[in-house]
């Protein structure tokens, strides 16, 4: 783990932002106009999914998608003029907000500025061609950081964005170098003390892959030397297959292993949708499921993700690769649930508290946590079905720390009637 973490993200929420789709428009203009309201949605760090311009060799669909970057220095002009995205961050920091925007090193665009100005900075197949190492981004060509010139471009253009945001997000990791990352860590702090640095890291299968095929991939363990915040992909896959309603057993012990397997510092980011999965709304079999999974996420132990959408019920996935808006009016508001539990993620206990997953069966979760003589629970019955569960705590009323309803326990069984329930003992 980074030594300087701050374990204090873990009461933090991040919402992301795909420019393109957020508006009609697909402005940095139209994303400031609307601050106020992502603000009072309970915001403390702005994810700006790529800002750059997008490559056209080898596109993908009409617009191609924003992580084939063209030029890392500059911004897409459909979004605006680099004057417009300084007072889109300016005004992030006038409304109490810190922004991160996306990092993309692991590749560039075929017609990209380095493969024009820098070709031998690019990876090469046997045969001498240039291209991606993984899967069918055949929209991109890797790079090559064997070569040290290539580490000065890529840190000192950190720095240069790094008078603007508070931190980077940064796209599959794992694929760049450690040492690239530390390096990058220490000099970027001289510009931006504090700045916030967050690991796309990946499915433990797709890094079993890739050093099958003699392509390194760093593992969560190792990122952390580096970066603040991973992504939670080490348990996504046992999360979706609970949600689902299959292999139940795997989810709870692979969150309690995380409490052990990871420096005591460590900080995971946690989300139900991203740009790359379905939208919660999709799977969830009921509304009372899905606002029972939205205080599930904010109960959990880590940095709280909220795509753009999501508070909406938004069920489609925004293409990476064409105008495909964001729909702010497909179901029901969650704002104001996420306003309260954001409230609740404040306590300092999601911060240094000792944290324990349990399966209670029936699709419900029960999280504790405990700190210096507290505990609190909750309760999250993930398809929103009445079920009762078992305890072990003091027969009493209990007070909702959601709705302030009260909450009978007793001779230790506690009614969940479908609706999220978190309660201090």
């Amino acid at each position: 783990m980074a030594e300087d973490t701050d374990v204090r993200l873990r009461n933090a929420v991040m919402y992301c932002v795909y420019v393109r789709q957020y508006s009609s428009d697909g402005t940095f203009e139209k994303v400031r106009e609307d601050l106020r309201r992502i603000k009072e949605l309970g915001t403390d760090y702005i994810w700006l999914m790529p800002i750059h311009p997008v490559g056209e060799k080898n596109r993908k669909g009409m617009l191609g998608s924003p992580y084939a970057v063209r030029d890392y220095r500059s911004v897409n002009p459909e979004f605006g003029t680099a004057e417009d995205f300084a007072r889109l961050t300016a005004a992030i920091h006038d409304a109490g907000m810190k922004c991160v925007i996306d990092v993309v090193y692991n590749h560039v665009s075929p017609d990209s500025y380095i493969a024009e100005n820098h070709p031998e900075w690019l990876y090469r197949r046997l045969d001498g061609s240039f291209g991606s190492r993984i899967g069918d981004w055949t929209d991109v060509c890797d790079l090559d950081y064997s070569h040290t010139e290539l580490w000065d471009y890529q840190i000192d253009t950190l720095k240069m964005w790094a008078k603007y945001a508070d931190g980077f997000r940064c796209d599959v990791a794992p694929l760049v170098p450690l040492d690239f990352w530390l390096r990058a860590r220490r000099e970027v702090e001289s510009v931006r003390p504090g700045c916030l640095w967050l690991a796309e890291s990946v499915e433990p299968q797709f890094a079993a892959d890739a050093r099958a095929r003699g392509i390194a991939c760093l593992s969560d363990g190792e990122l952390y030397r580096a970066f603040d915040v991973c992504y939670e992909y080490d348990s996504y896959w046992a999360l979706t297959d609970y949600m689902a309603g299959n292999n139940t057993r795997d989810y709870a012990p692979a969150i309690n292993r995380q409490e052990s397997a990871y420096p005591e510092n460590y900080v995971k980011l946690r989300f139900l949708e991203n740009h790359d999965r379905e939208r919660a709304a999709a799977s969830a079999p009921n509304e009372a499921a899905l606002r029972c999974r939205t205080a599930f996420l904010y109960f959990q132990k880590g940095l709280t993700l909220v795509y753009n959408g999501q508070e909406r019920e938004a069920a489609g996935t925004p293409s990476l690769f064409k105008k495909d808006l964001v729909d702010w009016n497909t179901g029901m508001d969650l704002a104001p649930l996420m306003r309260r539990l954001y409230k609740i993620k404040k306590d300092p206990i999601f911060a240094f508290g000792a944290y324990r997953l349990k399966d209670c069966g029936n699709g419900v979760l029960a999280g504790e946590y405990t700190l210096d003589g507290r505990r609190l629970f909750g309760m999250f019955s993930t398809m929103g079905m009445p079920a009762k569960i078992s305890l072990n705590i003091t027969s009493k009323d209990y007070v909702n720390l959601i709705d302030s309803m009260t909450v009978p326990v007793r001779d230790g069984t506690l009614s969940v009637m479908g609706e999220p329930i978190i309660i201090e003992i």
